[in-house]
């Protein structure tokens, strides 16, 4: 692992790291906040997945995470969106490809060899978090916006004893169903759409829901509110009785702006379910 970046920030430290990953492999990077507390103990952390076309850099720059992260002694994870680099297959279009990882494990060619964002959130990056990091892996946990929100339903909900919480803003909700998911699912897993619903938040939520509570924040004018399909997940954790809430906020796009706005109330949300 390398050391790309280190920044003070609030008492704490922003960093930025790569490494060689071998579930994707090519070199990868993260970032990773750290707050003050963690010079002495252990602190539980939060995992933030990003959206299409994003890096590690847009949340670490623009969500605002770190003010809070401080308050309540937690660290925060950023990973990227896709593996990267030469020798990595991309797509001319801005949702397919690098930047646009969709939190699946590829099994199509050309993405196969390195489309393996599942694995490398679930398995390879926490162990080498676990390892280098002074972060306590059994209080975690995971939120993300847009395609990340997609990523932190999907991972949680399918990984109830890692993750104590999950939150979301403005997620797809229902990729097996919505244009910003059939087309990457299906690039990405291939035509057998029995192999996509695992990948489905509101099929997920339908079927076993999550055993902690469940925050999601939508912006009521949200310019991409038909592929997102609220309502489907809003509808299932109703149907579901599901711990949590679903709120529309009126006014609210799809932008950081509307993730840094309630980006307080969700790390206020994780730290209580984290007993921080």
């Amino acid at each position: 692992m390398k050391t790309v970046s280190e920044n003070r920030s609030f008492e704490g430290t922003q960093g930025v790291y790569s490494h060689a990953s071998d579930a994707c492999g090519c070199d990868m990077t993260f970032g990773l906040y750290m707050p003050r507390l963690a010079e002495t103990m252990p602190v539980p952390v939060v995992w933030y997945l990003s959206g299409l076309t994003c890096t590690h850099e847009n949340a670490i720059v623009k969500a605002g995470a770190q003010a809070f992260a401080a308050e309540y002694g937690v660290a925060v994870v950023f990973p990227d969106t896709s593996p990267r680099g030469e020798g990595v297959a991309d797509d001319e279009s801005y949702d397919l490809g690098q930047g646009a990882g969709f939190y699946v494990d590829a099994t199509q060619d050309p993405w196969a060899p390195h489309f393996k964002m599942w694995s490398y959130v679930t398995e390879e990056l926490p162990a080498l978090l676990a390892k280098n990091f002074a972060i306590d892996m059994d209080r975690q946990g995971i939120t993300g916006h847009s395609m990340g929100g997609h990523g932190a339903l999907t991972i949680g909900m399918s990984m109830p004893d890692r993750f104590a919480s999950i939150s979301a803003f403005a997620p797809i909700t229902n990729p097996t169903a919505s244009d910003w998911g059939r087309k990457q699912l299906g690039a990405y897993l291939g035509d057998d759409e029995s192999t996509w619903q695992r990948h489905d938040a509101t099929l997920l939520m339908r079927e076993h829901g999550f055993d902690g509570p469940v925050l999601i924040d939508q912006g009521g004018a949200d310019q991409f509110l038909d592929l997102l399909k609220p309502e489907a997940l809003a509808e299932a954790m109703a149907a579901k009785r599901q711990n949590g809430a679903f709120r529309m906020q009126p006014g609210y796009d799809h932008s950081y702006f509307f993730v840094s706005t309630f980006m307080g109330e969700h790390m206020a949300f994780h730290a209580d379910a984290l007993g921080a």
